[in-house]
């Protein structure tokens, strides 16, 4: 792990109370468990009644346990402090979850990345098919029905006669820069008149 680093003074001062305050904790509770087993021996006649002993006895047992249990209490808290000092104040280890967090997170962006990418190629190659198909189907029906506007045209003004020549009809398909194809029909030859 990382080496020991100097902690600043105010720290230092920090981590000296909380030493401090164990050692006065655990004093007081062994002091007090102590005395309260002296205070159990039944000790022999002494100038005081042993009705007013006893009730002496009881009231100090009761202090005394008073004492044990806000000692627990304040090594209770001290635990508490100790653990919000280390939350607050262990950066590395604070650095090294985030840090750990943060490559989680990007080793899940990244596969989403990558089945967006693969779900946009799929999408387009069959978006690109289905406008394959729908163009190529809408161009044929114009071109053939163009052709036969043309012919009706050509037919109606210009019927074949003795020394004139045959119109022709030339379609062109051309597919410019943008979306969809265009179909463009002419008519050639002599202009016929009825």
């Amino acid at each position: 792990m990382a080496q020991q680093r100097a902690l600043p003074q105010s720290k230092e001062t920090l981590l000296q109370s909380y030493n401090k305050r164990l050692k006065d904790d655990v004093k007081s509770i062994m002091d007090n468990f102590t005395e309260i087993i002296k205070t159990a021996k039944i000790e022999d006649e002494t100038q005081v009644s042993r009705a007013t002993q006893g009730e002496q006895d009881n009231y100090e047992m009761h202090v005394r346990a008073a004492n044990i249990v806000r000692a627990g209490e304040s090594l209770m808290k001290l635990v508490s402090d100790l653990k919000q000092f280390l939350i607050l104040n262990d950066f590395p280890s604070v650095n090294e979850a985030v840090d750990q967090r943060n490559q989680q997170l990007r080793a899940l962006q990244e596969e989403c990345d990558r089945k967006l990418i693969a779900l946009r190629d799929e999408v387009s190659i069959d978006l690109y098919e289905l406008e394959e198909e729908y163009y190529s189907s809408r161009a044929l029906a114009q071109v053939s029905e163009q052709a036969s506007r043309a012919e009706l045209l050509i037919n109606r003004q210009c019927a074949p006669s003795p020394g004139r020549g045959i119109a022709g009809i030339e379609m062109k398909v051309t597919e410019p820069q943008g979306w969809g194809r265009h179909t463009s029909i002419s008519a050639w030859g002599p202009v016929c008149s009825s």
